[in-house]
């Protein structure tokens, strides 16, 4: 299924967009991300690019198969940490919206973290963040308009975001989503 090592840039797009259709139809959606690098602002290593990855068949099946791995274990490490991070059944708003700053907070600082903020860092931080309010009840198109609005443009590729920034957009999130703050506005 690999190309000949000496294949174009296409030829390489094509097979990586193959062994995307492979995957999804083998395991599932959750296979899609497995290409996602962290020179293009993902959270896998082991993928470089289908220029620097795809080469002779057997190293660029390996490249593949832990980038799929690395990638599975990222989806499961947010889904134990949107568990852990999620606001109690019941909240009232002071006590939904700390844990909403909180969770923001910590969500942005692990995909800075796990990108080293490269390129297009930001958009797994949108994509990340859209997933927790999704897990926590809120509707996809709901939760990714309180992200974007939220961050505002405000993170860049190639800049790790400062601290006080994380935290003034975990704070606008969760004010936006509950119309409170926490123990700031006592």
């Amino acid at each position: 299924m690999t190309p000949p090592t000496s294949a174009d840039g296409v030829e390489q797009f094509r097979f990586t967009r193959s062994v995307t259709a492979l995957l999804t139809s083998r395991y599932g959606r959750w296979a899609c991300g497995w290409d996602w690098s962290i020179h293009n602002g993902g959270p896998v290593a082991a993928w470089c690019c289908d220029g620097h990855s795809v080469g002779e068949a057997e190293p660029t099946a390996a490249r593949v198969v832990a980038s799929l791995l690395e990638w599975r274990d990222w989806l499961e490490d947010m889904a134990e940490r949107f568990e852990r991070l999620a606001p109690l059944p019941g909240a009232d708003a002071e006590e939904r919206s700390w844990h909403l700053e909180r969770a923001a907070t910590r969500l942005v600082t692990t995909v800075v973290d796990r990108t080293h903020a490269e390129a297009g860092w930001h958009g797994l931080c949108v994509t990340t963040l859209t997933w927790f309010l999704s897990s926590t009840g809120l509707g996809p198109e709901e939760a990714k308009k309180a992200v974007d609005a939220a961050i505002g443009g405000r993170f860049k590729s190639w800049a790790e975001p400062a601290p006080i920034l994380i935290d003034e957009v975990g704070e606008d999130l969760a004010v936006r989503l509950t119309g409170r703050g926490f123990y700031r506005e006592r």
